[in-house]
């Protein structure tokens, strides 16, 4: 059995900041930004160091920290004057945006132009995309454009693309990484098949990423599979029921962790049948009630709508594709960790729920937690879902 060196010492690092990761998600719902970088520190150079075993290839090596520094810029962008990690207040200072720019921009001239065999003009046009789209947003973050209040007053004008261009133009980033790979994947001086770990890394990281945007997906979650996919590419060692296809174990991490997770909407219908818990059928798999008293001590987002008129409480449940919106607005969904912060903001909304006696409230496990155990399940035994079938299909 094949030992990746390299990625056992990367694993160790994961393992242990997803242990404290889920240790700080469960008790306080959020894992401050800062507690990732030590772990993505040492995954950038097991993996770079990986790379250059199996490649020798100083272009290839760029190309990846192109992507990781790409991503992190993206982060400082979203979120300068982050106030959860006080430890990093000098890395998300606004005299920086340029610095960063100039590091952003230059990693892809070193991977695809300066450390290539030779120039391939077909990157430029993707290069120049590249630069503008980046240039452009971290002068308007510059700028303030695209601070709140200026949004505010640019929505009272109508349409305003600036804010659905600073909102979206990830996806665009993460295209050009994709389809530069697939070129530098069939030039004859590319990268060779190695590229297929700079294109599944775009692809997968992008697309948690832009969720977590979108609020469908927890931002310690989102950080979780796209450091998994940035630190450990590839299995450290032959899993016990064998690699999976594509062998990359992000991905096989993912399916484990959404195998997991499937058993707490089993669990908690089961418990709601049990203590005679009645709702309409899709919500008896992902909520319970809750004492409108003690809403505030409870952890999850409220299910209900509620409305007084002339004394009487009224409620209905909040509809699947109405959740779904408020979710990606950020908007209308009420989570009870804010009425616990903020009470303040939410006088009548916590006077309804008292008088209302019980809230339907969703369960709040963070998926965090199914992430740090189907990642264990991964190195140890592989992708769950992929050795089911390949059983099936040899049974048959």
């Amino acid at each position: 059995m094949e030992i990746l060196y390299p990625m056992v010492i990367s694993a160790v690092a994961v393992l242990a900041t997803l242990i404290y990761a889920s240790y700080l998600d469960l008790k306080e719902r959020r894992v401050p930004f800062v507690y990732w970088l030590p772990m993505l520190g040492v995954g950038i150079i097991c993996t770079g160091y990986l790379l250059w075993q199996a490649t020798a290839n100083l272009s290839l090596i760029f190309g990846y920290l192109s992507l990781v520094t790409s991503f992190l810029f993206v982060d400082y962008l979203d979120n300068r004057g982050r106030t959860d990690s006080p430890g990093l207040t000098f890395y998300y200072k606004k005299s920086s945006i340029f610095f960063y720019l100039t590091l952003v921009l230059i990693l892809p001239i070193l991977s695809w132009f300066v450390l290539a065999p030779s120039v391939n003009i077909q990157l430029v046009p993707w290069y120049a995309m590249f630069a503008g789209i980046f240039s452009y947003i971290s002068y308007g973050e510059h700028k303030d454009i695209f601070d709140e209040n200026t949004r505010k007053k640019n929505r009272k004008k109508g349409p305003n693309i600036s804010e659905y261009f600073n909102r979206w133009y990830f996806v665009l980033i993460v295209m050009i990484f994709a389809i530069t790979t697939m070129i530098m994947l069939i030039s004859p001086n590319g990268w060779g098949t190695q590229s297929f770990v700079i294109l599944l890394m775009a692809v997968f990281s992008g697309v948690f990423y832009i969720f977590a945007r979108m609020h469908l997906f927890g931002g310690a979650d989102a950080w979780a599979l796209i450091f998994i996919s940035f630190c450990l590419p590839t299995f450290p060692f032959t899993p016990l029921l064998g690699n999976p296809p594509l062998g990359f174990l992000s991905f096989s991490v993912l399916i484990n962790a959404l195998l997991l997770n499937l058993a707490a909407p089993i669990g908690i219908f089961i418990t709601n049948i049990i203590r005679k818990n009645r709702a309409p059928l899709m919500y008896m798999f992902f909520g319970f009630p809750v004492n409108g008293e003690q809403i505030q001590n409870e952890w999850g987002f409220v299910m209900e709508d509620f409305e007084e008129r002339k004394g009487i409480v009224s409620r209905k449940f909040v509809g699947f594709w109405d959740s779904i919106k408020r979710m990606y607005s950020g908007e209308g969904r009420i989570y009870t960790k804010d009425l616990r912060e903020h009470p303040e903001d939410f006088q009548k909304e916590l006077s309804l729920y008292r008088k209302a006696g019980t809230v339907w409230i969703s369960y709040a496990v963070p998926f965090i937690i199914p992430i740090t155990a189907g990642l264990i399940i991964a190195i140890i035994f592989g992708d769950l879902l992929f050795a089911f079938m390949e059983r099936i299909a040899g049974a048959m």
